[in-house]
């Protein structure tokens, strides 16, 4: 299905490395090195690894927020927004507050954000600790928070890290059912997480990463076994 349509994402070789020490002898630590794969429209893939083998780092650069190091990166004009726990979240201002300037960061005018509040409200289910500051928060709720805005926020492509594992049970299930109908409605979405079942209910093909390489890609089944069998070997 996916070799129909045409790729807004295209990755090729890509590495990102950061210096550990600053100076001239620094050595470099690479969060990614050999990563490769498109990105079609339309499609939910998922991106699959143990912790620190690069997943959020690919998340960052494919957001624009990094650039990579080597390899080639194309973006064929989309807008991508990540939606990962705590980014761009100030903990001393309220939920509301957070919730206007996460929506700006994601490329929404105030104004905007201000006419989705009650829907984000709504769909968060804070209620009233919508204007509590985030620091009374758990980070269930500032999950539900960061959902929600980015929900309302409907960009063309929507990067999700690890937040669908995140909170209680029925939030769980509210943000999949979410989830199933962007996936319905055509839209562009990459997942990362560590949950399996949510990985085979959501993914139309996964990208395995493995010590900053993309080891697998393929059909979401085929490579969640690839990768099962392998963490049972180590």
């Amino acid at each position: 299905m996916s070799e129909q349509k045409s790729p807004v994402f295209s990755l090729r070789h890509v590495g990102v490395f950061y210096k550990r020490n600053r100076g001239v002898f620094g050595k470099p630590f690479w969060a990614i090195k050999d990563i490769s794969f498109d990105l079609y429209q339309g499609e939910t893939l998922g991106i699959i690894g143990r912790n620190g083998v690069g997943k959020s780092t690919l998340l960052r650069l494919m957001a624009g927020i990094i650039k990579p190091s080597i390899g080639e990166f194309v973006n064929h004009g989309y807008q991508a927004s990540l939606l990962a726990l705590h980014l761009g979240f100030i903990h001393y201002l309220t939920g509301r507050e957070n919730a206007v300037l996460s929506g700006m960061f994601m490329g929404l005018r105030k104004k905007e954000v201000q006419a989705k509040m009650e829907a984000i409200i709504e769909f968060s289910e804070l209620g009233e600790f919508i204007d509590q500051p985030l620091a009374t928060y758990s980070s269930g709720m500032v999950a539900r928070l960061a959902f929600s805005v980015a929900f309302q926020a409907d960009p063309d492509i929507l990067l999700i890290d690890e937040v669908l594992g995140v909170g209680d049970a029925q939030f769980s299930q509210k943000s999949a059912k979410a989830m199933q109908e962007k996936i319905c409605s055509n839209k562009t979405i990459v997942l990362v997480s560590h949950n399996a079942a949510v990985i085979q209910q959501l993914c139309n093909r996964v990208v395995w990463i493995e010590d900053g390489v993309s080891k697998s890609e393929g059909e979401t089944t085929t490579v969640l076994t690839e990768y099962e069998q392998f963490l049972h070997l180590i």
